[in-house]
C-alpha cells in the first residue's frame, strides 16, 4: 500500500479495519485534490476554474435510507418516530462489506474539525472514494492547524464509497443505498450515493447527537455579528430568505447553516459554504454568485457548456438543487475565526404562503419553543410536482432530518439558553400579505429589511405592542418607515371573512402537527399554542 501526503497514518488505515488498498492520499491540499480530480475524469474545469461534477442519479440527500443503529446506547437517546433503526448485526455485515469492497482501492483521507470552537469540536476523519469528494469536504469543514496533525484522534470516522451497493436483504436497508450511523462506534458508512451533501449532513447529525448531552445546543442556522459583537441567529427553512437576509454586508459573517450554542458564544461547525444556486444572479447574490466563477470551487450538478465552459445557473434540466461549495473565507465579510459572543438576537424566519401571519411578531421563550418545535414555513404552486395550493410545511427544529435526539429536548435546550441570556426572540414572516398566494402579495423586502434592522439594533424592543388575537404573540403597532396597515395582517385582505377563514385553518394546522409533540413539553409551552378566536367587527 502506497502512502501519498504530508502525513503517514497508517496506523489509522489499519485500525478502521482497510486492508490491502492500493493507495492512500493523506490530507491533501486543494490543489492536489483538484488536480487528481481532473487527472481521474471526475469532473470538468469551468470558466473561472470551479470544478463542475455531476452526482449521478442522487441530486439530494436520501432521507430514507439513512439508519441509526439502535443498541444499548441509543435505545433510550433517539427520537425513533423520525430515525429509522438498525442492528448492530446488520450494521456490522454492511461494515465488514465495506472493507471487502475497498480493497484494491485508492482512498482519499481527509482529517478535518466539525466545530469552530476547541472545547467542542469534533475530530473527523472521512475517507473518500472520489478525489472531489475529499475536496468538497475539506471546503466544508474546518482544516486544522499543521501542527495538529500529528496527534490527531478521530472521534468520528466517515467512510464514503459511492460506488458500493448495499443488498437490502443482507444488510436490513431500504435500497441499494445506505447512511449508516453507528454512535458507539463513532462510525458512519455512506454507500451508493455520489451526492456528497450525506458526508456534511453525517457531521451535523454527529453533533446533534453528541452536544446536547453537554449542555451545547446544536442548530441548523445562519448567524452574523454586527460591529458592537451583537450576534444573531437565523432560522428558516428553504424558501424563508435565511440565506439572504444573514448575507448583510454592515455585519459579519459566521457562517450559512450549522452551529453550536455554548457556554462560549456562538460557534460555526463548517469552514465553508454550501449554497444553492438555482438561478443566481450577480445582481441578487453578488457574493455567492461570485464562488462560482472562482479556482477551486465545486459545482454540484451545474450545467456547463462543453465548448465555451460557460455555466448556465438557470438551467435546472438535471435538478433544481444545483450546489456550489467553497470556504467561507471566500465570501468578503466572513468571520475568520467562526466564533461570536453570545446571541442577542434570534429570528426565526418563515414564508406564510397562506397570508395569516404578521411581518413580524416577538416570541417569549416558551413561545419560541414552541414555534422551534413547529418549524412551519409554506410551499407554493409551482416549487414541488404536484403541488398547485400553498402547503404548510413543519420541520420540527428547522431540520427534522438532522435531528437524532427528540425535538422537545432540543427545544428546552434552547429555552433555558435564551432566558439565561435575555435574548430577544422574533418570528418574521417574508411570505404573503393582502390574501393568499395568487390572490395576494409577497412581503415587501424592503420592509422586511427595515423590521428586521429595527429588531437587531435593538430598537424594536422600545415599539408599542398589540397582542395578536390567535397566535398570542407581540406584534408591534407601529414601525418607523414601515406602513402600520402592514403589521395588522387582516387589514391588508380586502376580504376579511376569507383572512378570517384562512387564519383559523393555519391555527387548526399548528394544533394538528403540534399533537404528536405535547407529551414532551410542558405546561408553558402547551399554553403558546395558537388558539382560534372570532374576529369582532
Amino acid at each position: 500500500m502506497k502512502q501519498c501526503g504530508r502525513y503517514n497514518k497508517a496506523l489509522g488505515v489499519e485500525a478502521t479495519g482497510f486492508r490491502a488498498l492500493e493507495k492512500v492520499h493523506w490530507n491533501q491540499t486543494a490543489a492536489e485534490l483538484y488536480e487528481i480530480a481532473t487527472r481521474r475524469g471526475e469532473g470538468s474545469i469551468a470558466k473561472g476554474g470551479a470544478l463542475v461534477v455531476s452526482t449521478g442519479q442522487h441530486t439530494g440527500r436520501s432521507a430514507k435510507d439513512k439508519f441509526i443503529v439502535r443498541d444499548e446506547t441509543t435505545m433510550d437517546q433517539i427520537w425513533w418516530d423520525n430515525n429509522k433503526p438498525l442492528s448492530p448485526e446488520n450494521f456490522d455485515r454492511l461494515y465488514q462489506d465495506f472493507l471487502a469492497y475497498a480493497e484494491g482501492k485508492e482512498l482519499f483521507v481527509q482529517d478535518l474539525y466539525g466545530g469552530a470552537d476547541p472545547d467542542h469540536r469534533l475530530s473527523t476523519r472521512i475517507f473518500c472514494e472520489y478525489a472531489w469528494h475529499a475536496l468538497f469536504i475539506q471546503h466544508l469543514l474546518i482544516v486544522p492547524p499543521a501542527a495538529d496533525y500529528a496527534n490527531f484522534r478521530p472521534q468520528l470516522t466517515i467512510i464514503d464509497l459511492p460506488g458500493f451497493k448495499a443488498d437490502p436483504e443482507r444488510h436490513g436497508v431500504r435500497s441499494e443505498t445506505v447512511i449508516a450511523v453507528n454512535f458507539a462506534r463513532g462510525l458512519v458508512l455512506i454507500g451508493g450515493t455520489s451526492y456528497a451533501g450525506e458526508i456534511k449532513k453525517s457531521v451535523f447529525t454527529a453533533l446533534n447527537y453528541i452536544l446536547p448531552a453537554k449542555g451545547v445546543m446544536p442548530m441548523h442556522c445562519s448567524a452574523n455579528m454586527g460591529a458592537k459583537g451583537d450576534t444573531a441567529i437565523f432560522f428558516g427553512l428553504s424558501g424563508t430568505g435565511k440565506t439572504t437576509l444573514s448575507a448583510d454586508s454592515s455585519r459579519t459573517l459566521i457562517g450559512d447553516d450549522e452551529h453550536g450554542w455554548s457556554e462560549n458564544g456562538i460557534f460555526n461547525f463548517e469552514g465553508g459554504c454550501y449554497a444553492k444556486v438555482i438561478r443566481l444572479s450577480a445582481e441578487a447574490e453578488p457574493e455567492i454568485y461570485a464562488t462560482t466563477q472562482q479556482w477551486g470551487t465545486v459545482l454540484e450538478n451545474v450545467v456547463m457548456d462543453p465548448v465555451t465552459r460557460e455555466l448556465d445557473l438557470h438551467d435546472g434540466s438535471l435538478t433544481e438543487n444545483t450546489r456550489s461549495a467553497y470556504p467561507l473565507h471566500t465570501i468578503p465579510n466572513a468571520s475568520e475565526t467562526g466564533l461570536a459572543p453570545q446571541p442577542r438576537t434570534i429570528i426565526m424566519l418563515t414564508a406564510d404562503a397562506f397570508g395569516v401571519l404578521p411581518p413580524i411578531a416577538k416570541l417569549s421563550p416558551s413561545q419560541a419553543m414552541y414555534h422551534f418545535i413547529s418549524g412551519y414555513t409554506a410551499k407554493v404552486a409551482g416549487t414541488e410536482k404536484g403541488v398547485t395550493e400553498p402547503e404548510a410545511t413543519f420541520s420540527a427544529c428547522f431540520g427534522a432530518p438532522f435531528m437524532p435526539r427528540h425535538p422537545g429536548e432540543y427545544g428546552r435546550l434552547l429555552r433555558d439558553l435564551i432566558a439565561k441570556h435575555n435574548v430577544s426572540c422574533w418570528l418574521v414572516n417574508t411570505g404573503w400579505t393582502g390574501g393568499k398566494y395568487g390572490v395576494g402579495k409577497r412581503m415587501p423586502i424592503a420592509d422586511t429589511r427595515a423590521l428586521l434592522n429595527a429588531a437587531l439594533s435593538g430598537e424594536l424592543d422600545k415599539a408599542q405592542f398589540r397582542t395578536d388575537p390567535n397566535f398570542g404573540f407581540q406584534v408591534p403597532v407601529a414601525v418607523a418607515g414601515v406602513d402600520s396597515k402592514l403589521l395588522a395582517p387582516r387589514e391588508t385582505w380586502a376580504d376579511k371573512q376569507a383572512y378570517d377563514a384562512q387564519a383559523k385553518a393555519l391555527v387548526d394546522m399548528f394544533n394538528k402537527n403540534f399533537e404528536r409533540f405535547e407529551s414532551h413539553v410542558d405546561a408553558e409551552v402547551r399554553a403558546a399554542a395558537p388558539t382560534w378566536k372570532e374576529a369582532a367587527e
